[in-house]
């Protein structure tokens, strides 16, 4: 069965059912700090961090970030949310590759499973990256719909900041940080724009921020009324469950380290069921395409001579 194509504020989602609501979650992870908080049974109150929320630059640096940095996935799929052992695991390094993002398969330990394999896709990386480099025309469709993905979903992140209220909760602990937990719910006095922020009256949910940084710390989000994806030909329905958590990787810079979707709809005529947990780890940069080009190349040369090395008979 072929995946549904949502193209939803700025992103095409073709991986999987679970992803149509993926720039969704997104554009509330960075767009609920910039929306000023509001109180329900209490006065709203300064804390810690408030202004940082008010700070587009935060969410600016952290939606940059994803294309200068590499990472690690571990993407387990279930049929259930309460199987315990997932049917379905794969582990990939994420490169950004300049025009999105450049994945490519490793074994269960984190490591190559084929080095030929391996070797081939690092190849084909670099020549992409040599194409984007060079400037060659052929790449220049390429870049516009990749420029104008990025303005839709920076446009659709921007909306959010009319499209939801927050009410504070609680404070929590997390380690040796506190966190204030918001709730948040669609702004009534919003009015969708598009197709894609009609999603926003639809969903509710939950935001913790990092008092001292004002950065956002995790988001769980529930669907509260089906919504009609891929040109109304499929639904997400009521009920379907989103959260990532959120980590300090290096100083001032915050990255998903675990997302889950537990995602129920049809297509057509066929129900999906997704229930897809992923881990995110091992985030190194690797810079824009000239400098990933500088560094894919030296690896592919170390690889090389470890080769030489393991097979003293092709000296």
């Amino acid at each position: 069965m072929n995946p549904i194509r949502v193209h939803v504020g700025g992103i095409l989602a073709t991986s999987d059912h679970a992803q149509t609501c993926f720039c969704f979650h997104r554009a509330a992870v960075f767009g609920s700090r910039t929306r000023a908080i509001r109180g329900a049974g209490i006065h709203a109150r300064r804390w810690p961090g408030e202004t940082g929320i008010l700070q587009p630059r935060y969410r600016q640096r952290g939606e940059a970030a994803l294309d200068l940095y590499e990472r690690i996935e571990r993407v387990e799929t279930r049929k259930n949310p309460s199987d315990p052992a997932p049917p379905t695991i794969k582990i990939m390094r994420v490169i950004p590759s300049g025009t999105g993002m450049f994945r490519i398969a490793l074994g269960p330990d984190g490591k190559p499973r084929d080095p030929v394999v391996y070797r081939a896709d690092l190849q084909s990386l670099a020549r992409t990256l040599t194409l984007l480099v060079n400037e060659e025309g052929s790449q220049r469709d390429v870049l516009e719909k990749y420029a104008k993905k990025k303005k839709e979903r920076n446009e659709l992140i921007n909306a959010t900041h009319n499209a939801f209220l927050f009410t504070f909760v609680a404070t929590e602990p997390r380690g040796d940080r506190t966190l204030s937990k918001f709730k948040m719910e669609p702004n009534p006095g919003f009015k969708p724009t598009t197709r894609f922020t009609s999603i926003f009256p639809k969903v509710r949910g939950f935001v913790w921020i990092e008092q001292t940084s004002g950065e956002l710390a995790r988001i769980e989000g529930e669907v509260t009324e089906d919504i009609s994806v891929g040109l109304f030909l499929g639904k997400i329905y009521k009920g379907s469950h989103f959260m990532q958590e959120r980590y300090e990787f290096l100083p001032g810079l915050w990255l998903a380290s675990f997302s889950q979707y537990d995602f129920d709809g049809r297509k057509l005529f066929s129900g999906f069921s997704i229930h897809e947990r992923t881990f995110y780890s091992n985030y190194r940069y690797i810079g824009p395409p000239k400098e990933a080009l500088v560094a894919i190349r030296e690896e592919l040369g170390h690889a090389e001579l470890d080769k030489l090395r393991a097979d003293p008979a092709d000296q």
